[in-house]
């Protein structure tokens, strides 16, 4: 058990940043479109409401 927490001690600190990983320098153009994949799942989401709200939400 305590082998258990402390791996999750150290994954914590790992995951404290906002950037996980960096692109290589190669593909650095894609970096706009990297930050907003993670928002397009949402996108679908609201999409759901908007198209309910146009047949009156049967």
């Amino acid at each position: 058990m305590l082998a258990i927490f402390h791996i999750y001690l150290d994954n914590v600190s790992y995951s404290n940043g906002i950037i996980l990983a960096k692109l290589p320098e190669a593909y650095a153009i894609f970096d706009p479109i990297v930050d907003v994949m993670p928002i397009i799942p949402l996108f679908f989401f609201l999409l759901a409401f908007v198209w309910q709200a146009s047949v009156s939400f049967r």
